[in-house]
């Protein structure tokens, strides 16, 4: 019998298996297996239980995490999903794709040599497990109030925003443009990491939950956001950060280089089998790709290239690795891949006349630190060199691109783009806007019906986070409304 206080000692930390990489380079599917509920359970049982849970201060959705890491240990696998999913609306999906190593599990006690618990696989499981076993949430309190809220964007920021209306009794009414719910969970991150009816089984439990959904419906093109301030109680705005930062280097309009999420869109609708015209579907079959860019959505172009069958795929960074702000989980997994980075290096030109020929590149080391703290790439002159390609792939990040009819809304922006709500750094505390008018309510926008969250109020960021943020919302929305709760 292992003691309970030392089994963190007698039980070391041990991930879920993963498929063999000969076999996962050719497949786009989730790549981890799940824990056995024996093995769910001993792992759990490695939480030492901190009078002080510092992975719950480092979770954005502050998870109840030691709590329910017990129920799991003691096999109440039902209880463990009721308290998971009071923090949290997307648990399931949080699991797979959050970066636990700089979050939760960073900042875990046993972080220091002994092996974090592994709250991530945990936390997934836990949600698969309860809904394998017929479970959903329990709904029967929940008194309607006939208030009806509008949701413009079925990402992350959106549903969870849904989720805490829906269970106060308002109506969420989720309006998006793709097909499928999900946003960037759907159509940007791959399903190697995320497998796409995990989604789908989310959107089954949403709308048993009271949630409607409005597919292939764009706000501005579809209906308008006149008619939805006139037939709903208010608006939320989840609209992501969908505009890719460009480089500003030269040859970057040359066939043959692709924004990061059009080409991971591509792909998807390809998997899904959404595509109708193939002319759209970017093919790496056979080419020597380069991706600029050590990010997630980098991360995310690395492994989807190499499955497309990519004679070679090289990744490049202007700082070092240590500096990389990639998941760390992505970079080891790129690796194993056949992925090969190159740090310290910076994109000056991409080489061609009528397309890509390479890219040219610049060696940096780090200077002092910029205005956001972190330290600057400087170049180094005369550390030039040229590196062959077929296709580049810039992923740089993603800006907010408001569209029109925030101006007719009176909606402010920042100046870089990110719209303006109240108390977006402080929830809870007031903030004078504009200086004519004081608004209370959280994450509420210049337009006092209108309410953001997530990316598009953030910049772009993790999906724990935008789920974070649409939850805020919803409380603000609630105050707003009139609803208690």
């Amino acid at each position: 019998m292992v003691d309970k206080n030392l089994q963190f000692l007698e039980m070391p930390r041990q991930e879920p298996n993963k498929v063999a990489v000969e076999i996962r380079i050719k497949e786009f599917r989730e790549i981890y297996s799940q824990y056995a509920p024996e093995t769910a359970a001993q792992q759990a049982g490695r939480c030492i239980s901190c009078g002080n849970p510092f992975c719950e201060w480092k979770c954005p959705v502050h998870n109840y995490i030691p709590n329910w890491l017990n129920l799991v240990n003691e096999g109440k696998l039902i209880e463990a999903a009721e308290l998971s999913h009071q923090t949290n609306s997307l648990p399931e999906m949080c699991g797979r794709i959050c970066p636990q190593d700089r979050l939760c599990e960073g900042a875990c006690t046993l972080n220091d040599g002994l092996g974090a618990v592994s709250i991530g696989s945990i936390e997934k499981y836990i949600t698969d497990e309860a809904f394998k076993q017929g479970w959903k949430p329990d709904m029967s309190n929940v008194v309607p109030t006939g208030k009806r809220v509008a949701i413009v964007g079925a990402g992350p920021a959106g549903l969870g925003c849904a989720d805490i209306l829906v269970r106060n009794g308002v109506t969420p009414v989720v309006f998006d443009r793709y097909p499928k719910i999900g946003g960037l969970l759907t159509f940007g991150i791959p399903p190697f990491k995320l497998e796409k009816d995990v989604v789908e089984k989310r959107r089954e439990i949403m709308q048993y939950m009271g949630v409607e959904f409005r597919l292939g419906v764009e706000v501005g093109r579809d209906i308008s956001i006149d008619q939805l301030n006139a037939q709903y109680d208010a608006v939320f705005l989840g609209m992501g950060t969908y505009r890719y930062v460009k480089g500003e280097i030269p040859g970057e309009s040359l066939a043959g280089v692709y924004e990061a999420l059009p080409y991971l869109i591509s792909n998807i609708n390809r998997e899904l089998g959404l595509t109708q015209d193939l002319s759209k579907y970017i093919d790496m079959q056979g080419k020597r790709v380069v991706v600029l860019g050590g990010g997630d959505t980098g991360m995310d172009c690395n492994r989807t290239a190499i499955r497309q069958g990519a004679s070679s795929v090289t990744c490049t960074y202007r700082r070092d690795e240590a500096n990389m702000p990639g998941s760390r989980r992505d970079y080891k997994n790129s690796k194993e891949e056949g992925v090969h980075f190159l740090f310290n290096r910076q994109p000056i030109e991409i080489i061609g006349t009528d397309r890509v020929r390479g890219v040219k590149l610049v060696e940096t080391r780090l200077g002092p630190p910029g205005p956001r703290g972190r330290r600057l790439a400087e170049a180094v002159p005369g550390t030039e060199e040229i590196i062959e390609a077929d296709a580049i792939i810039v992923a740089f990040g993603f800006l907010p691109n408001p569209p029109d009819w925030f101006t007719s809304q009176n909606i402010a922006l920042h100046s870089n783009g990110r719209v303006r709500v109240s108390s977006e750094r402080a929830p809870g505390l007031r903030e004078r806007v504009l200086g004519s008018r004081e608004f209370t309510h959280k994450f509420q926008t210049t337009n006092p019906k209108i309410f953001a969250g997530g990316d598009m109020v953030r910049g772009s960021d993790l999906v724990v986070t935008a789920v974070f943020e649409g939850r805020e919302a919803a409380q603000g929305i609630l105050e707003y409304i009139g609803v208690t709760h």
